[in-house]
Formats: structure tokens, C-alpha cells, sequence
């Protein structure tokens, strides 16, 4: 398997790349990093930079093919799909589940409740709803905000809108922030390091899946 780190988490969010390379260690998971990784052209294409995103593709394939490509982010996991031909990709939320539903990642429960957003990219564009939120369910109890699934609303982070209209940023995040304060809970997670970015808090702990996981499940190295 091939670890696509993302540029978000390779660059601004190092802490989510140590979280998921930890537990793919903990359960065993045969894989390995590109040192010299590229973007994977999500940005280009969402922002009308269509050519150059093709040509970036066409560099990316001949590494890529022929791999298990894991994701962390929800962005690189639509693009890899969904504007890529023929690679095999699952993003890290799927795995993991498939992970402890075999056995090969042991957690335990925490007394802790704690909410979920759907980020635009891995909800509603890749229809991937169940599967984290079965992983926090091993871990955590799970508190479900106004708008979820299909009708989650939009962090305001992706489609350039952060960079070109960031007060509009904000509102969006804003509003999706105070749907998390009235579920009472004090942690929000995300799937999307862009999301994790945006979603941003004084009062609630926003954390990646897999941070969670390794600050809440009672992971322990073993070797």
C-alpha cells in the first residue's frame, strides 16, 4: 500500500500524517511514503486550472498505478477517484473501519461524546457516510449535528473560496461551528484536513479522525 499523505497534511497538519502512519503501524499495515510527493491536482481542478491539473494527473499516474493508494484527505480522495483513471484507492476513514471490524486495530471505549462533520468532498460528492462514523462509535459516543450526511453543510474551506472570499470563509465555518456547540459536545471531527483548518474553535477541540483515534482510543505502540 502507498500512504498519499496530501499536501494540507504533508505541509500544515503534520499531526494528522503522524496519527495515521501510527495506527496503519499499530495494525500491521504493509505501506510505504513518497519522499518526493506531488499534489494530486484537486486545487487546480476546483479553482478552473484544468489544464495544468491534467498534466499533473499524467505525472501522478505512471507513480500511482498499479498501487493500493491510501488517503488522508477527503480532497485527494475525490480527485484520485473520481479524475484519475484505473487506481485503486480507499481513503483512511474506510480502512481503518475495515481495520477493527477484523480485529487488527484493538481501541477502547472512551466516556466521551463527541460530534462529526461531513466534509463536501468524502459526504456528498463520494457518498462515504457510514464508515467514520462507525469508527468513532468504536471509541466514542457519537452526537449527530442539524445538518448531516447529504444535507451537512459546507465548512467554506474548498473550491478556493477560503483564498478568494475568506470573510465568506468564515461565515460558513461560523455556522457550521455553532451547530457543533449546540450538541453539547466539546470535540469536533473531520475526515478533511481542510476542514480542520477552517473549523476553527477556541472553545471545541477539532481533530482528524485519526487524531481521535490515537488521543481517545487508548492506542499504545507496540514496537
Amino acid at each position: 500500500m502507498l500512504y498519499f499523505r496530501g499536501c494540507t497534511a504533508r505541509e500544515k497538519l503534520p499531526d494528522i500524517q503522524a496519527s495515521t502512519e501510527k495506527l496503519l503501524r499499530l495494525a500491521d499495515v504493509d505501506y510505504h511514503i513518497l519522499d518526493d510527493e506531488k499534489c494530486c491536482g484537486s486545487v487546480l481542478f476546483r479553482t478552473g486550472f484544468l489544464k495544468e491539473a491534467h498534466e499533473q494527473i499524467k505525472k501522478n499516474t505512471e507513480i500511482l498505478k498499479g498501487k493500493t493508494i491510501i488517503t488522508s484527505c477527503a480532497g485527494c480522495y475525490k480527485t484520485l477517484t473520481e479524475d484519475y483513471e484505473g487506481l485503486d484507492v480507499i481513503h483512511i476513514s474506510q480502512l481503518l473501519n475495515q481495520l477493527i471490524k477484523e480485529g487488527k486495530l484493538n481501541l477502547s471505549k472512551a466516556d466521551l461524546h463527541v460530534t462529526y462533520h461531513d466534509s463536501c468532498h468524502l459526504g456528498r460528492h463520494c457518498r462515504i457516510f457510514d464508515e467514520p462514523r462507525d469508527v468513532i462509535k468504536s471509541v466514542a459516543n457519537l452526537v449527530e449535528m442539524g445538518n448531516v450526511g447529504e444535507y451537512s453543510l459546507c465548512c467554506g474551506a474548498g473550491g478556493g473560496v477560503k483564498s478568494a472570499y475568506p470573510e465568506i470563509a468564515n461565515q460558513m465555518s461560523e455556522s457550521r461551528i455553532e451547530q457543533a456547540r449546540k450538541t453539547g459536545c466539546k470535540t469536533l471531527i473531520t475526515t478533511c484536513p481542510f476542514c480542520k483548518l477552517n473549523l476553527d474553535a477556541d472553545d471545541l477541540e477539532i481533530l482528524d479522525l485519526t487524531e481521535f483515534l490515537v488521543k481517545y482510543g487508548g492506542v499504545n505502540e507496540r514496537r
